[in-house]
């Protein structure tokens, strides 16, 4: 049986909105996602879907493409960086006042490494 690789990046950004929003194990309690846009469709630049907050501060913003979503952050730059490479992902710095980085989610399986980035990222917020 062939199974099909999501590559719609609404649909990607869905996935990673579950996944953040809908756990509380795991060290996924403090994660919400906030301000989202229902109604986002994507764009070859990327549209904003939703923030992603830890307690009462944002720490990224979910983009959705036509074929990938990407992860932008906008604290702990440098360890969102290196966790994604670490995890195999594609990520690029982005060169704006304050920097970010961008982590990019090309299908549905990589939705679970993509949390694993902002677990971390909030983790080092949190103190632990």
């Amino acid at each position: 049986m062939v199974e099909e690789r999501i590559t719609d990046g609404r649909r990607i950004a869905e996935l990673l909105a579950s996944e953040l929003d809908g756990r509380e194990d795991g060290g996924l309690a403090p994660i919400d996602v906030t301000n989202a846009d229902r109604d986002v469709e994507p764009t070859a630049d990327g549209a904003r879907a939703y923030d992603v907050t830890c307690g009462e501060e944002q720490i990224a913003q979910v983009f959705v493409h036509e074929d990938r979503a990407r992860l932008e952050f906008a604290v702990e730059q440098d360890l969102a960086a290196e966790t994604a490479e670490d995890l195999a992902l594609r990520v690029r710095p982005k060169a704006t006042d304050p920097p970010r980085t961008l982590v990019f989610l090309e299908s549905g399986a990589e939705v679970k490494r993509g949390t694993d980035v902002v677990k971390r990222v909030s983790r080092t917020l949190e103190g632990n």
